[in-house]
């Protein structure tokens, strides 16, 4: 079993992208925010599988937040973390835009 996180890119373009991304147990995401030269930054993240325990994201502004499995948000603007992974792994796909 793997301790690194896993990011699989989908499609990737200059404006658009699609990510597979897999976190495994004792990962955890510091608290950040993503720098972009110019623009708007926008994620949206779809959680395929939540940990048993942890790996709880946080933001401090979601645009949509649904179920706490599905997030759009600004990556560029507002902070945001995955708490530790303690049992488990977090699977999520995630598109990101940069218009």
């Amino acid at each position: 079993m793997t301790n690194t996180v896993t990011n699989k890119s989908i499609f990737s373009s200059k404006l658009f992208s699609i990510n597979y991304v897999t976190y495994p147990i004792n990962h955890s995401v510091m608290e950040h925010i993503d720098l972009v030269e110019k623009g708007r930054y926008y994620k949206l993240n779809f959680i395929l599988r939540q940990p048993k325990v942890g790996g709880v994201f946080k933001c401090a502004k979601s645009i949509i937040n649904v179920a706490n499995r599905i997030y759009l948000f600004r990556p560029d603007l507002y902070p945001h973390s995955v708490s530790k992974i303690e049992s488990g792994k977090r699977v999520l796909l995630s598109f990101a835009l940069h218009v």
